[in-house]
């Protein structure tokens, strides 16, 4: 089995579940039990300012980053924080997903979100998707996904609204060409 961490998975136009239509979702973990995803263009309804004056009412927000969006990152364990980033240590639990991006999920990131401490670009996501065993693979093999390796532009640098396009591009096609059968042959 290939590990599909550090790729994104693209929504198909067949993805019957409501929740994931038109996502991209960043792999963190794939593994013989199960895969664990971020979504990356769904906002949550919420402003960075928000977030962090629940966390930390004393944190100073910058008024540059005060309304950055975050973003809904899956149906499960919608209170849980995670914050997908470029590569910068110092943090009490993070991962290192490729030599630019990180994901940290303990709270001492939260307050440096808003402020110069933050790392240079980020993604503030609450919740996450979960697949069972073998679940993500039949998935796939049933045309609900396709599957792009991640990048730090892609991430980071595309405006929400056009993650999904831009990663259907990078792929070789047109939004327009994908039909309800496209897959895999």
């Amino acid at each position: 089995m290939q590990s599909l961490q550090n790729y994104l998975l693209i929504a198909t136009p067949t993805m019957e579940d409501p929740y994931f239509s038109r996502t991209v979702t960043y792999i963190c973990e794939h593994n013989k039990n199960g895969a664990m995803g971020l979504v990356i263009n769904q906002p949550v309804g919420m402003k960075l300012k928000e977030l962090i004056n629940q966390v930390d009412e004393e944190a100073e927000v910058l008024d540059a980053k005060a309304d950055e969006i975050v973003l809904a990152g899956g149906p499960v364990s919608q209170d849980r924080g995670f914050i997908l980033h470029t590569s910068q240590p110092g943090w009490s639990s993070s991962l290192t997903m490729t030599s630019e991006i990180m994901v940290t999920t303990s709270k001492d990131i939260i307050s440096s979100l808003g402020n110069q401490q933050a790392p240079d670009k980020s993604l503030v996501i609450l919740g996450y998707a979960g697949w069972s065993a073998g679940q993500l693979e039949e998935e796939i093999q049933t045309n609900s996904w396709l599957m792009v390796e991640a990048d730090a532009e892609l991430l980071f640098d595309v405006p929400i609204h056009k993650k999904w396009e831009t990663a259907v591009h990078r792929l070789g096609v047109d939004v327009w060409q994908l039909g309800p059968d496209v897959g895999h042959a």
